[in-house]
């Protein structure tokens, strides 16, 4: 395991929170180097640029972190103190004016795009769901959910500059995003399934930040597989490879 790693990330919060999210550290304990900054192009559709950050590995405990990234162990269990602290630190309460706030500035977006909408607040946790009803749906949502997922974005920049933690946003219209997350699942299931069965690496199609980290998530606790993002920008893939020492399925 090399004592440097890099992540990717929309902007440079986006990778250090990539970065603690994969090794398992609190952003406190993370030391880095910034690579690139990136860019979000125009609504982060065309000419976006990733940012990238070098991170320098910790002493102690190297090899449970070294193990981890590699899917190898969990250094988060369901029950770990660390898990605990870790979801305390990221998950600070939200207050009625931040939502007040995240709903107006998403309002104003939606506005320019179409109109007769209206927007429900869902959980008030961290992050905040916010769901637009009415409206022309498949403008809102674009190809793949790109447009939905820059919308997005652009709320949970704008609210956390006057905020001193951060906030997470996600933004749904008419239960688009939580219908693609599910069929994702089943996908990924699906994948695995396969490359267990076949003994070889299998590719998912092409998908953007938001999805593959989805799939990320829907496996990470399948002990005969691990996943990893191969490439770079739309170019990329993920990549459901079997582990090692498993048993195959007999066809």
């Amino acid at each position: 395991m090399p004592s440097c790693l890099e992540f990717e990330g929309k902007n440079e919060e986006n990778a250090v929170q990539n970065a603690c999210e994969k090794l398992n550290l609190i952003k406190e304990k993370l030391k880095y180097s910034v690579i690139s900054y990136g860019s979000s192009g125009i609504f982060g559709l065309v000419g976006s640029k990733k940012a990238r950050i070098r991170v320098t590995l910790p002493k102690h405990p190297c090899k449970d972190v070294a193990d981890n990234y590699n899917n190898e162990k969990s250094f988060m269990a369901k029950d770990s103190p660390i898990k605990a602290m870790i979801a305390d630190k990221e998950a600070p309460p939200i207050s009625d004016d931040s939502v007040d706030f995240g709903r107006e500035v998403l309002q104003t977006i939606i506005d320019v795009i179409t109109t007769d909408t209206k927007i429900s607040v869902g959980e008030t946790s961290n992050p905040i769901m916010f769901n637009i009803e009415g409206g022309n749906t498949a403008l809102l949502i674009g190809k793949h959910g790109q447009t939905l997922e820059a919308i997005q974005y652009l709320v949970e920049k704008i609210v956390n500059k006057h905020n001193k933690q951060r906030i997470r946003i996600q933004v749904d219209s008419e239960g688009y995003m939580e219908s693609r997350r599910i069929k994702l699942e089943k996908l990924a299931s699906r994948l695995a399934e396969k490359s267990k069965r076949n003994g070889k690496p299998v590719t998912v199609g092409q998908m953007n930040a938001h999805e593959r980290r989805i799939v990320h998530i829907a496996l990470k606790d399948d002990n005969g597989v691990r996943t990893q993002s191969i490439g770079e920008g739309v170019y990329k893939k993920l990549v459901i490879f079997p582990k090692k020492n498993y048993p195959q399925k007999r066809k």
